[in-house]
C-alpha cells in the first residue's frame, strides 16, 4: 500500500519537481495550493507526511502548530521548506510542531532521501513486532484513503477462528507457526497494488479491487484448510477436535482451526467512514463462520420483498435429560430461576430447538447414544452439548459428540457458568 504525502505550495514548478522527486511505487504525492485545500484534504486522507513551504502567506510555525492541534490523534510527520537558513527561524519552527526543516535551494537527492528516511521511520513505528505487518491504527488510515478516492475497492477482514484455544493447547510458538504460514499464504494471493495489515493477534485486514477480492477469499479458504492438518498433533488429527487442560476446561471441545472472511466492496454500496465499513466487516465475518471449516460472505444488494423479513429470536430453551430424578428437578429449578425455558423430553426436545442440552450419560453410559444421535441430526448442528458422567472417561464422552464434558459430582454453578458461556455463543 502506498504512503501518502502532501506538499502545501503556491509555486507551480518547485511544487511539481519535489512531487516527482518523490513519487513511486510506494509513495503517492499530491500538491495542493492553499491551506483550506491543504486542511480538507489532511482530514480525508490522514497522509504520512506533509511537506510545508513558506511561500504559503502564513507563518511557518502557525501552519505547524495549527496541524498539530487538528492531527493530535494521527500525527503526520511534517517537513518545513524555506528559504531562510537562519537558526531562530529554524528553532522557532521545530518548536511549533515540526519534524525537519529543510532551507533552499535543496540538493534533490539529499530531499529524496530525507524524506524517505521520514516515511520508513513512519511505517516502522505502525508494524507489527513480530509479523512486521502495518497495524491496525495503520490499517484504518488506509480505509479512509481508499473511501476519499471513491475508486474500486474491496475490503476483506479475515479471521483465524479458535485461535486463542489453539494457543491455549499447543503454546504461543506454535500460534506463531500458524500466523507466519497464514501470512506467506495471503502474501502469496496478492499483488503488489495490494494491502495487508494485522489489526489483532488472529485478524487481518486486505484492500484490493472488488474483481479480485472473491478469488482471493476462495484461495484463502482452500489453502488453510489444505496445511491445516499439520498445525495438530497426531491424537488430535486422529480425534477429530482439540481438547484443552487445564482444571477449568478440563472436558470442553475445540474445533479446529478455520478461517472465517468478510467481503465489501464499492460495487454495492458507498461507504464514507472508516469505523462503519469495519463495523460492518465484523457483521459479515461472523456471519461467514462454520463448525468446521473456512467459509467467506460477500456484501451483496439487498433484495425485499412483502413479508419477507425473518426476524432471530433469542434461544434461551434448554433441555435436561437427568438420570437422577432429584438433580433433574433442581437442575430444571435453578435454570428457570435464571430465566431460561427448560425442557425435558425428545419430543419437545425436537419441537423447539433447544440452543443447549443437557445429558447424563447414566452408569451404563446409554446417554452418549443419545448424544451421539442429537449430533447426527443437521437440525441441532448449533446446539450446544453439555455431557455429564460418574465414569470419568473425557475422550469416550467427547467422541460421541458433546461440546464439554463435566465430570460428576459438580457444583449446579458450573452448570450455569457453561450454560451462560454457550447460550451467548450461540445467541451472538
Amino acid at each position: 500500500m502506498l504512503s501518502n504525502a502532501i506538499i502545501i505550495d503556491t509555486r507551480k514548478e518547485l511544487s511539481v519537481k519535489y512531487k516527482k522527486a518523490l513519487e513511486s511505487s510506494d509513495t503517492s504525492v499530491s500538491i495542493v495550493k492553499n491551506l483550506n485545500e491543504a486542511f480538507k484534504y489532511i482530514q480525508e486522507y490522514e497522509p504520512d507526511l506533509i511537506i510545508i513551504s513558506d511561500s504559503i502567506p502564513e507563518p511557518l510555525e502557525d501552519f505547524c502548530h495549527k496541524i498539530r492541534v487538528l492531527t493530535y490523534n494521527m500525527r503526520p510527520i511534517i517537513i518545513a521548506l524555506s528559504k531562510s537558513a537562519e537558526l531562530q527561524d529554524k528553532i522557532k519552527v521545530l518548536e511549533a510542531g515540526a519534524d525537519d526543516f529543510i532551507s533552499e535551494p535543496v540538493n534533490i537527492e539529499e530531499f529524496k532521501t530525507r524524506i524517505k528516511a521520514h516515511l520508513r521511520r513512519e511505517l516502522e513505528s505502525n508494524l507489527d513486532n513480530k509479523t512486521l505487518l502495518p497495524n491496525k491504527k495503520y490499517s484504518m488510515r488506509a480505509i479512509k484513503r481508499i473511501l476519499a478516492k471513491n475508486n474500486d475497492w474491496a475490503a476483506l477482514l479475515i479471521s483465524i477462528e479458535n485461535f486463542m484455544p489453539y494457543k491455549e493447547v499447543y503454546t504461543e510458538l506454535a500460534a506463531d507457526r500458524v500466523i507466519q504460514a497464514f501470512i506467506a499464504i495471503m502474501k502469496s494471493a496478492l499483488s503488489n497494488d495490494d494491502f495487508l495489515s494485522q489489526i489483532s493477534d488472529n485478524e487481518f485486514v486486505i484492500l484490493t479491487n472488488s474483481v479480485s477480492s472473491e478469488k482471493i477469499a476462495s484461495f484463502l479458504s482452500f489453502a488453510f484448510d489444505t496445511i491445516a492438518p499439520k498445525f495438530y498433533s497426531p491424537e488430535d488429527v486422529k480425534r477429530g477436535y482439540m481438547l484443552l487442560q487445564g482444571d477449568e476446561f478440563a472436558g470442553i471441545r475445540i474445533q479446529f482451526l478455520s478461517i472465517a472472511i468478510g467481503i465489501i466492496s464499492s460495487e454495492f454500496e458507498t461507504y464514507n467512514n472508516a469505523d462503519k465499513l469495519l463495523s460492518k466487516l465484523y457483521q459479515l465475518k461472523s456471519m461467514a463462520k462454520l463448525p468446521t471449516k473456512s467459509n467467506y460472505i460477500v456484501d451483496r444488494p439487498k433484495l425485499t420483498g412483502e413479508n419477507s423479513i425473518n426476524y432471530n429470536r433469542f434461544n434461551k430453551k434448554i433441555a435436561i435429560f437427568e438420570k437422577d430424578e432429584a438433580l433433574q428437578l433442581l437442575l430444571r429449578t435453578t435454570l428457570e430461576l435464571q430465566g431460561y425455558d427448560v425442557i425435558s423430553s425428545e419430543k419437545e426436545m425436537e419441537e423447539y430447538q433447544p440452543a443447549v442440552i443437557l445429558i447424563d450419560s447414566g452408569d451404563d453410559m446409554k446417554g452418549l447414544e443419545l448424544c451421539s444421535k442429537i449430533k447426527s441430526t443437521t437440525e441441532f448442528a448449533n446446539t450446544k452439548i453439555i455431557a455429564t458422567s460418574v465414569q470419568h472417561d473425557k475422550t469416550l464422552v467427547l467422541n460421541s459428540g458433546a461440546d464439554l464434558y463435566i465430570p460428576k459430582p459438580y457444583e449446579i454453578a458450573t452448570i450455569i457458568k457453561w450454560v451462560e458461556y454457550f447460550i451467548n455463543q450461540i445467541n451472538y
